[in-house]
């Protein structure tokens, strides 16, 4: 048992377990066990497994890279970063997108001759549509690439903004709403899947630290500018804007984001030669490693050109499972408890969190705050501030603890390892949703429920890599449909938006804060069974042969 993991007696090697990045050094006699070597490794002499260079020479690169120089994890570490900037950047504006209005609410209510209530219900429904056309977002990027969806989705973006900034009334405005969510779908799953294609699993955490800090600010600083714009220049031009800026995308992303996802040879195949002579000589893998004279095969694939890089499409189906099949494997993988897990841990707080942009101008703009639009926008610079401290954070800390607590474990990893953090999520969430509805409750200075609206969207910053980066290490070659199951979290936030001004003014702002963070403990508390039988369930799923041919075949 390690660290209170609970070990599996069923399987040698249990799927995640072992499939990370730290090697002990060579003189340490844990060496000569295996487990500690991906399975597909274990038929390969180390000699010609790839390492990491500089103070990282000692850990082993998880996927192996292949020696084609247009496989994107032999891209200069610049270009990966670049292509994560651009999609990064898109999904901040595509976070800022759905509240962005949220500041202006009651002013732009009355303009269109609406309640309240009914323009929260045009963000549910927005939402709602992004849930549902995940579904079909998943699986064309599986097929197709995730370079043709990206392009689709950005300029469906572009278009949609122009709408909303030319919509005459309410039913053109919420038409646009909806429209857009298919073009915000993808970036709430491709771009988790690209950090994936691109980058090692011991530098994940990191970028995905990143792309949340890219899609949380988003969320934060889009209410946070949008008061000024709504007040000083119209509502409508919020959507302005967001053309401008889905503007430039376009460009960016059709010139400067080629495909990522690559068909990649398994690791045995591409060292047939010395596969052969381990199985002929029998080769200690590890501690006294036998020489072998051969070397592998050298690729003989050309570096593409730049155009060739921004063609639409590269032409290469990326799965060959039937478009059916890829369609419900997400509604499938919902049901793995790792999964179920992240739906509900990610699912619940974010959506607690979209919960606040609904509300806070019903609660901000009369007594005894009295807030005018661009106050209630700037309530937004205390999360924006939060989220920034916690991913930066929260990032690096996660690949830290890791890479500590693999040592320890003689070198072998588990990927409940990233679920450590959970901790400071739970304190921090706990202040944020239970401290927000005292504060308000109560009427604290404003200070109060500004300051606990920060530490809830930090409890996020902390929870998105925890939660991402336990489905990667635990189920990588399934990510695409965990996250499509996990972000069917907007079915959840579109059923709470969509009545939760109601609720707040039936019962309180007290009343429904205290059943949101009692919700959020619970689930949060779920992460304990899951670090002690996170392993066996990782085993018992693996061993379901037609679960396992279903979602693999």
């Amino acid at each position: 048992m390690a660290f209170g993991i609970l070990q599996d007696t069923h399987m040698e090697l249990v799927p995640g377990t072992g499939k990370s990045f730290f090697m002990l050094s060579s003189n340490t006699a844990a060496m000569n066990d295996q487990s500690d070597i991906p399975r597909e490794y274990e038929q390969v002499p180390r000699e010609y497994l790839k390492h990491g260079t500089g103070r990282l020479s000692h850990v082993l690169l998880v996927p192996q890279p292949s020696d084609s120089p247009n496989d994107p994890l032999n891209w200069s570490i610049w270009k990966k970063d670049a292509v994560l900037v651009i999609v990064g950047l898109s999904a901040a504006v595509v976070g800022a997108f759905g509240p962005m209005l949220s500041p202006g609410f009651v002013q732009i209510a009355g303009e269109l001759h609406i309640s309240v209530n009914t323009l929260s219900q045009a963000t549910a429904w927005l939402i709602l549509t992004i849930g549902l056309s995940l579904f079909l977002a998943n699986p064309v990027a599986k097929v197709l690439g995730r370079r043709p969806v990206f392009i689709v989705a950005v300029v469906i973006m572009f278009a949609t903004s122009i709408w909303g900034a030319l919509a005459k009334d309410y039913d053109s405005f919420l038409a646009s709403r909806i429209v857009s969510g298919f073009g915000m779908a993808p970036y709430e799953v491709l771009v988790q899947c690209t950090i994936g294609d691109l980058y090692f699993v011991h530098q994940r955490a990191t970028r995905i630290a990143a792309w949340n800090l890219f899609l949380l600010c988003g969320i934060a600083g889009g209410s946070l500018i949008s008061g000024y714009i709504i007040q000083d220049i119209g509502w409508k031009w919020t959507f302005g804007i967001c053309a401008i800026l889905f503007g430039i995308f376009c460009f960016l992303v059709i010139l400067f984001v080629p495909e990522t996802a690559y068909i990649r040879p398994p690791v045995q195949s591409r060292f047939p030669i010395a596969a052969q002579a381990t199985d002929s000589e029998k080769i200690d893998i590890g501690v006294g490693q036998k020489e072998v004279s051969s070397s592998p095969p050298a690729t003989m694939e050309e570096k593409h050109r730049y155009l060739q890089t921004i063609r639409f499409s590269t032409g290469n189906r990326y799965s060959d499972a039937p478009f059916w099949k890829i369609l419900i494997r997400p509604v499938v993988i919902f049901w793995y408890p790792a999964v179920l897990w992240a739906f509900l841990v990610y699912g619940t707080t974010l959506t607690w969190i979209v919960v606040f942009s609904v509300v806070n101008a019903s609660i901000f703009t009369v007594a005894p705050y009295n807030f005018t639009v661009s106050q209630v926008g700037l309530i937004s610079l205390s999360p924006f501030v939060m989220t920034i401290i916690g991913e930066v954070v929260a990032g690096p800390l996660n690949d830290y603890i890791c890479l500590a607590l693999t040592k320890r474990n003689h070198g072998i990893y588990e990927p409940e390892f990233r679920l450590v953090l959970m901790f400071p999520v739970l304190i921090l969430g706990v202040v944020g949703f239970f401290g927000f509805g005292a504060c308000v409750h109560y009427q604290t200075h404003w200070i109060g429920p500004v300051l606990t609206f920060g530490f809830a969207n930090m409890s996020m910053a902390f929870a998105s890599g925890c939660v991402f980066g336990y489905v990667i290490d635990s189920y990588e070659d399934l990510s695409e449909e965990a996250f499509v199951a996990i972000n069917a979290r907007n079915l959840l936030t579109f059923g709470l938006t969509y009545f939760v001004n109601d609720w707040l003014e039936k019962d309180g702002v007290l009343a429904v804060f205290n059943v949101l963070g009692g919700v959020f403990i619970a689930v949060t508390m779920l992460t304990v069974p899951l670090w002690v039988f996170g392993k066996r369930i990782r085993s018992a799923v693996a061993r379901n042969e037609p679960l396992t041919k279903f979602m693999k075949d």
